[in-house]
């Protein structure tokens, strides 16, 4: 008896973005995007490079082509060597016939505006990015830096509120956030009960070092999500959505 889920490969990309886009209403939403590992690791050798596979990578790339923004911390954009938000030529032209801008923006949060503003990040960015940092991050010479790059916004005064970042991205007409982590951005966002989703791809293996969980901190209460669907991809990857409850 099969009991697998659906095949990630017998769907289309408008199959798949309509599955992502069940139930998501027209107003704000934000999404979190993580992979981990059997064990709870939220990376393999401190990065995700080698979890979740093809599928994973074409799923995530359908995931920023329907966002506005990509909201991600500085820590991580550190750790997983970002380089500028730039799409696939495939996805810009769907966002092209959608009425959307060829790129989403790309937002980094940092309460200490600890970003290098020669990055290419910035220095090669189509859209121009924003910095969401403390006020006194903003105020110091880092940020001073940084607003010749990008739109460095400050939410909180010693540190970074994330309501505040929410409603940010909100006044500027971003609305549909796509956040790719890290993993104590994460838990703040989920203390805020501010996660509307997360999809999660959860690859078949067993890292067994010190990897960290995909959210750290601490929240006040559970907050409770049901499962929207379950795909398989290649190599027996799950890639799961999970909305409000």
């Amino acid at each position: 008896m099969n009991v697998l889920p659906r095949s990630v490969a017998d769907l289309t990309d408008d199959e798949l973005l309509a599955l992502y886009a069940d139930g998501v209403p027209d107003g704000p939403w934000l999404r979190v995007n993580f992979v981990t590992t059997l064990d709870g690791s939220a990376s393999a050798g401190g990065r995700t490079a080698d979890l979740g596979g093809d599928d994973d990578l074409r799923v995530f790339d359908l995931l920023r082509r329907t966002a506005d923004v990509v909201l991600v911390a500085a820590g991580t954009v550190r750790d997983e060597e970002y380089g500028p938000m730039v799409l696939h030529d495939a996805d810009v032209e769907w966002r092209r016939e959608h009425g959307m801008s060829d790129h989403p923006v790309f937002a980094i949060v940092t309460g200490s505006a600890g970003l290098d503003p020669s990055s290419r990040v910035f220095t090669a960015a189509p859209v121009r990015p924003i910095v969401l940092t403390s006020t006194s991050g903003a105020a110091s010479d880092r940020g001073r830096a940084l607003a010749e790059v990008a739109d460095v916004v400050a939410c909180g005064d010693d540190s970074v509120d994330v309501a505040a970042v929410v409603r940010a991205l909100g006044d500027r007409g971003l609305d549909r956030i796509h956040c790719e982590g890290g993993p104590s951005f994460f838990g703040a966002l989920i203390a805020a009960d501010r996660v509307d989703e997360l999809t999660l791809t959860v690859d078949p293996s067993l890292e067994g070092g010190e990897g960290p969980r995909i959210a750290t901190g601490s929240s006040p209460e559970l907050r409770r999500m049901r499962p929207a669907h379950v795909l398989l991809g290649a190599d027996g990857v799950l890639l799961t959505r999970y909305v409000r409850s």
